[in-house]
């Protein structure tokens, strides 16, 4: 939620934001519109109070017939005071819905545009020539096939298109994924968690997932319930309603949990494999920490999602993703994109947000120092999102024969150096 009292002093840095996203300018003028009809029903309200407060008084030590009138007074006034405050709670309920519809302020030096108008920061390892090893790669669902790792036809018998079973090594490959993943992240100060998947609305709303994104989320009706499409929901609302001490900032949560996406909007995209799929799991790092290092936190997120990409031997890129492609609650986002050799592309694999206080305000999380309560800052970002991890892991590091090399980090958790064709 953006801070009232900033876009009323600064309503044009609010519009560029809204005009670099491609989202309306015009909400900002509403906002402005009903704020100053929100203001002076709140005013209205407390002058009525007021008078009401001063007439109980005047009541109190009157008698006899000037007694009787100011009593008359009164129940009017009161009837009065109930009007106004009713119209007060209506036009502050009006203007929380349209602060609910503005997104996020957006970093200065965010790249502007839509999807394609991403900036690429670095590229890390070089992919590999397969011609030089003398023979055509496989892709992911041919060396699942072949390493019984991954079943997408049975998959879409039980429960439909973009669904999949990880069965033997493929089902091993996750769990030492997740291990390795929580490891790195308790080493890094992280507490691990393994979060409720099911949340309340509040939840969603607060962390902006009913906006933009709503056609992607699966909501249970009869409950009036909803299936998270990552664990960031359950974490950033795990402090929802409280007030942190200052000297446990920052405070670091690595979530472990099945993500669902309903992939509205992507028809014929990725059909095959399981590049983009309903159902999957994920290890989620979240961080509530001070506004002013929310920056430097950003960027530690970013630096320990490149370091579990280097531990998988998989060359990479990092992008500056455009603000036309953020969701609302990130000022600026870093995706790290995988090589996948059968697609001649790098794809997607993790992302890293900054939500600066957007998210603490709509959540009501705060923090306390010497100074006084103040909005926290939250971000967000991938340590391993499995189905695609594991694309990038069998491609990669495939052999002429089907056989499948381990990546050294996970050897250890698997106890095996090579995937063996069944």
């Amino acid at each position: 939620m953006i801070d009232i009292k900033f876009l009323r002093e600064h309503p044009d840095v609010v519009r560029a934001s809204q005009k670099g996203r491609g989202e309306s300018v015009e909400l900002v003028d509403q906002i402005l519109a009903i704020d100053e009809k929100k203001r002076a029903a709140v005013t209205e309200f407390e002058t009525l109070r007021q008078e009401q407060n001063t007439l109980s008084k005047s009541v109190g030590a009157a008698k006899g017939d000037e007694k009787a009138a100011l009593l008359e007074n009164a129940k009017a006034l009161a009837d009065k005071v109930k009007a106004a405050d009713t119209k007060r709670a209506q036009v502050e309920e009006q203007t929380k819905a349209l602060i609910l519809q503005l997104s996020n302020l957006l970093d200065t030096q965010a790249p502007i545009g839509g999807e394609e108008d991403f900036l690429i920061i670095e590229h890390v390892g070089t992919p590999r020539d397969f011609g030089k090893d003398g023979f055509e790669p496989k892709d992911h669902v041919e060396l699942g096939k072949l390493l019984g790792a991954i079943d997408t036809e049975r998959g879409a018998k039980v429960a439909g298109s973009r669904s999949y079973y990880l069965t033997g090594v493929g089902a091993l490959l996750e769990f030492a994924l997740v291990n390795y993943a929580i490891q790195s992240a308790v080493k890094n100060g992280f507490t691990p968690v393994i979060p409720p998947v099911l949340v309340n609305p509040a939840a969603m709303e607060g962390t902006g997932f009913l906006g933009q994104a709503a056609e992607n989320v699966y909501r249970i009706e009869k409950d009036d319930v909803y299936l998270v499409g990552t664990s960031e929901v359950p974490l950033a609302a795990m402090h929802m309603d409280e007030t942190l001490p200052v000297d446990k900032l920052p405070l670091r949560y690595a979530g472990y949990s099945s993500c669902f996406r309903r992939e509205a909007g992507t028809y014929g995209k990725d059909t095959r494999g399981i590049i983009r799929v309903h159902q999957f799991d994920k290890v989620e790092m979240f961080t509530f920490c001070k506004p002013e290092d929310a920056q430097a936190e950003h960027l530690r997120l970013l630096q320990w999602e490149k370091d579990f990409l280097s531990a998988m031997e998989i060359p990479f890129r990092v992008i500056d993703v455009a603000s036309g492609d953020l969701g609302s609650s990130a000022t600026r986002k870093f995706d790290i994109e995988a090589w996948i050799p059968t697609q001649d592309a790098y794809r997607e694999v993790t992302s890293t947000s900054n939500c600066t206080e957007f998210q603490g305000r709509r959540l009501n999380i705060r923090y306390k120092d010497s100074e006084g309560v103040k909005a926290i800052a939250t971000l967000n970002g991938t340590l391993v999102a499995i189905p695609r991890m594991i694309v990038a892991i069998l491609e990669n590091h495939q052999n002429a024969d089907g056989t499948v090399n381990v990546p050294a980090a996970l050897q250890p958790f698997l106890g095996m150096k090579k995937f063996e064709v069944v």
